[in-house]
């Protein structure tokens, strides 16, 4: 190590930063965060030394900064100047802050910017809700000590608090909860139940799902999935974890709701992690609302994690605006799914609305939606459109009127999962497409079909 790592105890001590200008006022409000008393300088004066700990060269000129570090380290105080490594006794490391707890990474002045690069990667992977589960072990810390005496048995419980159900307690918001199961361990040495987390795996594509929903999988004892999740979204499990498949395909349920409610109960009071891994976002018609109801009714901890849901990810792979000022203000989401035969859908007030209809699962019922929503108003020439595994590289899309896509879709269709999307802005984006791509592909059924 070119630079020993150390961090300094700076409340109500007195540091001095040597500058007139925004480098010197950005140097100095970290200082001031960690409680130290700054004096701010414009000019180098030996007599603003006296009492310091710290010092700091900023937005100053040559010859102050150099006499600043010459008077520094001749008092045996720590000096730093900003982008000077040969006046400086210390470097100011990137910096994770999740309080009590301080992550510094350091280049030694070698490539500050490479440092920073990392330090926004491990930042993305530690919440600050590790902040506040740092806290909560301090709030133990004695307790742990008197009931733990061996350090070894100190080390195992610690590392089942801070990994197990009281760590995702305080990550999901619940800190009385995770109180009380640190309370509950310590007296029995045993985790008092699982968790179970409800995750939205996005429309597909690993890399648009969220942090969150990525360390969850990788920390999962089980995980429990349906059908439109990927064997790309699934590689990021831990390779030990259980993988539970619960699909459903329209008509055909391989597993019935509450069978799969009742399944994640029995894994969690097994002490299970549980991820519910659902394609799209959990609360947009993946049923996850009737599982945390389940789960609710039984005790059962649990945390939603939304997804990118499928009219977002079709969309924007598509070009298209949902919204947009000439065009939709407002989106409306519906489900295709029919109820004895018919749409439960009140067209009228929906066509009254306008915006853009996303229908989530209706292909199926396209006939039925187009009659509903001509018959109440809704022109004949409104552009509309079909993705199908939308969010994914395998994205195809089918445009034109209503019309058009009731007479198209059978021969178009390839079975997979698809969004009929209906309104304005959908012929708005079709058309920026066609002008930005004008040598954009179509597949054999879109050819005879209006832009």
């Amino acid at each position: 190590m070119r630079h020993f790592p150390i961090f300094l105890d700076l409340t109500g001590r007195r540091v001095l930063v040597i500058g007139d200008g925004p480098v010197a006022a950005r140097k100095a409000e970290p200082l001031r965060q960690s409680g130290a008393e700054v004096v701010i300088r414009a000019r180098f004066d030996p007599a603003d030394l006296v009492g310091c700990v710290l010092a700091v060269g900023a937005d100053a000129p040559d010859e102050d900064v150099i006499a600043l570090s010459q008077a520094a380290q001749a008092a045996g105080i720590p000096v730093n100047v900003v982008d000077r490594p040969s006046l400086c006794s210390y470097i100011t490391p990137a910096t994770i802050d999740r309080d009590p707890i301080t992550i510094a990474v350091s280049s030694s002045g070698a490539a500050p910017v490479l440092a920073r690069l990392i330090r926004a990667r491990i930042e993305a992977l530690i919440p600050p809700a590790y902040g506040r589960l740092a806290a909560l072990a301090e709030r133990f810390k004695a307790e742990i000590r008197q009931r733990l005496p061996d350090l070894a048995q100190r080390r195992r419980v610690l590392e089942r608090l801070l990994t197990g159900r009281a760590a995702d307690l305080v990550f999901a918001g619940r800190e009385a909860e995770a109180a009380a199961e640190f309370t509950h361990v310590l007296a029995t040495s045993e985790p008092s139940g699982g968790m179970v987390f409800l995750v939205g795996a996005g429309p597909g594509a690993a890399d648009l799902m969220t942090i969150r929903a990525q360390r969850l999988l990788g920390e999962a004892d089980v995980i429990v999935h349906d059908r439109l999740i990927g064997e790309a979204v699934l590689e990021m499990a831990r390779r030990d974890a259980d993988r539970i498949y619960v699909g459903k395909v329209r008509a055909h349920h391989c597993v019935l709701q509450d069978d799969i409610n009742g399944l994640l109960v029995r894994l969690a009071r097994q002490g299970k992690k549980v991820v519910r891994l659902k394609g799209g976002d959990p609360f947009v018609f993946g049923r996850g609302g009737e599982e945390a109801e389940a789960l609710r009714a039984e005790g059962i901890p649990f945390e939603v994690v939304p997804g990118v849901t499928a009219a977002l990810a079709c969309a924007a792979q598509a070009g298209i605006p949902l919204t947009h000022r000439e065009a939709a203000r407002s989106v409306t989401l519906l489900t295709g799914h029919t109820k004895e035969g018919r749409l439960d859908v009140d067209f009228e007030p929906l066509v009254r609305l306008g915006g853009t209809i996303a229908v989530y699962m209706g292909v199926v019922s396209l006939p039925l939606l187009r009659d509903g929503l001509y018959a109440h108003g809704l022109a004949r020439t409104t552009p509309a459109m079909l993705i199908e595994r939308g969010g994914t590289e395998k994205q195809r899309e089918l445009h034109g009127t209503l019309d058009d896509l009731v007479a198209h879709c059978a021969a178009w269709s390839t079975n997979g999962p698809t969004l009929v999307m209906i309104g304005d802005a959908i012929g708005r984006g079709v058309a920026w497409n066609n002008a930005a791509r004008p040598m954009r592909a179509s597949p054999a059924p879109l050819a005879s079909l209006p832009a």
